[in-house]
């Protein structure tokens, strides 16, 4: 069965730290439309802030860029996300995705769990990379509210 989107938005914003809020704050705002439950609401602000973080932390280190976020929803009330940068990209998208796995330096206090908490949090989480052209992880989660399809 074909899926029908009811409703789409992007946004566009420069890859800097500040904009972590930002991007959760638009994905929470996009998501109310399905009546979620609070617990639904932090679960989609936590995996897409892990996504946009890993996107300027380690798409764009050291380097300017943008990181796109769009957002989806369909009849069945799910909520699609899908953070796109055009960074560095990911030599090894599986190593990347265990868990503690990290590039930052030694220097820095990274966990290396930004996919493991995306994975726990979304229905699910998709990552296609690309050394020296960017990253792109979809994620999606049903939502068990109704959908305010007010036209």
């Amino acid at each position: 069965m074909k899926r029908i989107s009811v409703n789409e938005c992007k946004v566009r914003f420069p890859a800097l730290s500040r904009n972590e809020g930002l991007s959760r704050s638009a994905a929470a705002a996009f998501a109310v439309q399905c009546d979620p439950t609070v617990e639904e609401i932090s679960a989609i602000k936590t995996a897409v802030s892990e996504a946009v973080t890993n996107a300027i932390v380690h798409g764009y280190r050291d380097a300017n860029g943008e990181v796109e976020l769009l957002m989806r929803l369909y009849s069945d009330n799910a909520v699609y996300i899908q953070v796109k940068d055009k960074g560095r990209g990911i030599p090894d998208v599986r190593k990347a995705m265990q868990p503690t796995y990290t590039t930052a330096p030694a220097d820095e206090e990274r966990s290396g769990l930004g996919f493991t908490v995306m994975e726990s949090f979304m229905d699910k989480v998709r990552v296609r990379s690309v050394e020296g052209r960017g990253t792109v992880v979809t994620m999606e989660k049903k939502i068990a509210g109704k959908l305010n399809d007010e036209r």
